[in-house]
């Protein structure tokens, strides 16, 4: 009977993944698309680390969907802009959301 639940079970399971397409996140974010926002994001905290105007691990990078958004403290405006220059002018992004907060 235990062998028949488990069965069960794991039918449930692989037609939920064959109905989500495998999602991996609560928004239903496929595995191709979580991974080319991975790339993204490594793609633009890559070029705060070339630039020395911005500090890298100052200011926190997510992506979703194409869309980078910025946040955490700058020392000054020329940080925060160039901090969205260098995100705008990455291969891939769609779009900038800029929360950088000047301290």
């Amino acid at each position: 009977m235990k062998i028949a639940h488990a069965l069960v079970a794991v039918a449930a399971t692989f037609s939920l993944v064959q109905i989500t397409g495998c999602a991996v996140a609560r928004d239903q974010q496929t595995v191709g698309a979580y991974i080319d926002d991975a790339t993204l994001t490594t793609r633009v905290k890559a070029r705060f680390a070339e630039n020395k105007t911005v500090s890298a691990t100052s200011i926190s990078v997510e992506t979703l969907n194409g869309t980078v958004q910025l946040s955490g403290f700058a020392k000054s405006n020329e940080e925060k802009a160039m901090a969205e220059t260098l995100a705008k002018s990455t291969s891939g992004v769609k779009s900038v959301r800029n929360d950088i907060v000047v301290r």
